[in-house]
């Protein structure tokens, strides 16, 4: 199989699924935004079905934004592996190539990373919103619950 193929492969099957996670990172976000917009918390009767309500999907952010730095660390290591096994079937070498190639092969971690931090911050914003969100329910049911 010819190397530059098997590059190609990695390059866009790394970035591709971070590609990936991003944006599904980032809608999840504003599907949870949106709905707790539209959220009444007087209408749960227990918190526990406020809570299950307000914390559907968020799992899937936060696991986006611990793997992505290693999806792209992973993508760099098969970037250097391919540099260094190009290197050894190279009679010439060239080292604007092979710092051509490991600089490339680097991309895969600030990838990664660019995914990671925005996904992490998503998540701890939802986080907070359902902490205010849950307190909202405790008020309402104290009210509710002096009122009667």
């Amino acid at each position: 199989m010819n190397i530059e193929l098997i590059k190609d492969i990695v390059d866009y099957g790394v970035i591709g699924l971070l590609g990936v996670m991003s944006f599904m990172a980032f809608w999840f976000w504003i599907e949870r935004i949106l709905f707790y917009r539209g959220v009444d918390v007087k209408t749960f009767e227990t918190k526990e079905e406020l809570e299950i309500a307000l914390t559907n999907n968020i799992n899937i952010i936060s696991t986006f934004g611990s793997n992505a730095p290693y999806i792209g660390l992973l993508g760099t290591v098969f970037g250097i592996i391919i540099t260094f096994y190009s290197m050894g079937q190279s009679a010439d070498l060239d080292a604007k190539m092979i710092m051509t190639s490991l600089a490339l092969a680097l991309k895969a971690t600030a990838m990664g990373l660019i995914v990671a931090i925005p996904s992490i911050v998503f998540y701890n914003h939802l986080a907070r919103k359902i902490e205010v969100l849950l307190a909202h329910w405790d008020i309402a049911q104290k009210k509710m619950n002096n009122a009667n």
